[in-house]
């Protein structure tokens, strides 16, 4: 397992990053336009946590309030989009926890007692599983016709944490709902939580 920084800078965002996630950024604020710059120097991940509450650009006078359980963000492309504002995309690293976090002075957020979590056991996509498979091999076919969509460029239909994971990413459930699923160790537990929505909802 590789080693994680501690203290680790995040970046509190309403989303959830998964493993094997893109995520593309578009940053202005001096703080992160720092934090990136660290990263890349150091060649060193940053760690990305749902907001439960508070938003994404400083408010005067409202508190931050983040999961405890996150993922590690790897720089994959930074682009100057103009000056003060970078392009970023992010893949997502190893899921972990912290004990603490704190507000640096100049605004960034840092946790401490950061713990790696496992990366998901081999679990391959049973039979039971196929139809989630494959309407996820449809569902990646039609979105590769829009532009500006960030989908993977590599592709696992026979991982079960991978296809959970995806699919996580795309279905209409809530933050927490999602924070919930990428929390889950099992991928298997993963994947039939999403396979039985996917059937409630007759998307297979």
């Amino acid at each position: 397992m590789k080693l994680t920084p501690d203290p680790l800078p995040l970046f509190p965002l309403r989303t959830v990053l998964f493993p094997g996630g893109r995520l593309p950024l578009r940053i202005f604020e001096a703080r992160y336009l720092d934090l990136v710059s660290q990263c890349l120097r150091q060649r060193t991940p940053f760690g990305v946590v749902c907001l439960r509450q508070g938003g994404e650009v400083r408010q005067a006078g409202v508190p931050l309030r983040f999961e405890p359980l996150g993922v590690l963000a790897h720089l994959a492309d930074v682009d100057a989009e103009s000056p003060g504002i970078l392009k970023v995309t992010c893949l997502g690293g190893a899921r972990f926890e912290w004990a603490s976090a704190s507000e640096t002075a100049d605004g960034l957020w840092q946790a401490k007692g950061v713990r790696p979590l496992p990366d998901d056991p081999p679990a391959p996509t049973s039979e039971r599983y196929t139809a989630a498979a494959e309407a996820l091999r449809r569902a990646y076919e039609s979105l590769a016709q829009r532009e500006g969509v960030a989908l993977p460029v590599e592709r696992h239909y026979d991982n079960a944490g991978w296809v959970a994971n995806r699919w996580a990413e795309l279905l209409p459930v809530t933050l927490a709902a999602r924070q919930q699923l990428m929390a889950l160790p099992d991928p298997l537990q993963r994947l039939a939580l999403v396979d039985d929505f996917l059937r409630k909802n007759r998307l297979i």
